[in-house]
């Protein structure tokens, strides 16, 4: 078993042998974890684990289905194994949709997060401010693309007059889950039963949907459920797709440069 692994057994007085990896964790190691009295429970590895905690209590309390936490500790974030059937009918994207609206109706002071965190190695800077064009652009877009060549760093860096004319000067600030996409939304029966693996900000609702359609399609019942969308939105779609694009690339690979090119092209397209 692996050294995470070993490090559960430690924490937890369990033997290695009640440990299995799970499918998934592709930014950190996953572990379902037997115990004694037969129930489940899922380990997960990684330097925040008491962020992680913190968000997953803050969809709970904003009325959306998520793990419950039952202890972190050394770097190790323990959590109630939720059962899942993977079936996305409609009945389950209302679902998704009416908890999401919820979610995005507990709102913040202002854009950001208490704490900094990270996407894998993709660090993200949560400074919070009032100006939503500029926290998009300067700690989301730009930083994402500090790293990658540099025609893509100056391209980023070029949209700054259409971000700034593109995206709403102050709209709600929504509480996000900042990674949304089905790999983290587990339905069973017809309904959701958790969101999984948040990366929590205030931002702009629009931020989540993006993300959503970016690497999923809805059903018709989920954006019955969700509401009405503001105006203009299917514009500033790809300013918010971009971000998840850029974190793909860096962590994925060349895979994701024509996703990131068609983004880009969508935007010199708005400009």
């Amino acid at each position: 078993m692996s050294a995470f692994a070993r490090r559960v057994a430690a924490l937890t007085g369990l033997a290695e042998e009640r440990m299995e990896h799970l499918a998934g964790g592709d930014l950190s190691e996953v572990l379902l974890v037997r115990r004694p009295d037969g129930r489940l429970s899922v380990a997960k590895g990684g330097p925040a684990a008491a962020s992680e905690a913190a968000m997953l209590r803050g969809l709970a309390a904003a009325g959306v289905p998520s793990p419950a936490v039952e202890g972190e500790l050394g770097g190790v974030l323990m959590l109630e194994h939720v059962e899942n059937d993977r079936v996305f009918s409609p009945a389950a994207w209302r679902s998704i949709g009416s908890a999401l609206r919820r979610l995005h109706d507990k709102q913040g002071e202002s854009y950001g997060w208490p704490v900094d965190y990270a996407l894998g190695t993709v660090a993200l800077d949560n400074r919070q401010r009032s100006e939503w064009p500029a926290f998009w652009l300067e700690q989301r877009l730009v930083p994402t693309a500090s790293v990658l060549d540099r025609p893509w760093r100056e391209r980023i860096a070029a949209l700054g007059s259409v971000i700034a004319d593109l995206l709403p000067a102050a709209p709600a600030p929504a509480l996000l889950h900042g990674d949304l996409w089905s790999g983290n939304i587990l339905v069973r029966g017809g309904r959701l039963v958790a969101l999984l693996d948040p990366a929590c900000y205030h931002g702009h609702a629009e931020v989540d949907l993006a993300m959503l359609t970016l690497f999923d399609t809805p059903d018709a019942a989920f954006w019955e459920a969700y509401g009405p969308l503001e105006p203009g939105w299917r514009a500033r779609r790809p300013a918010y797709q971009l971000f998840p694009a850029l974190v793909h690339l860096r962590l994925f690979g060349a895979g994701y440069a024509g996703m990131v090119e068609r983004l880009l092209a969508a935007l010199d397209g708005a400009d």
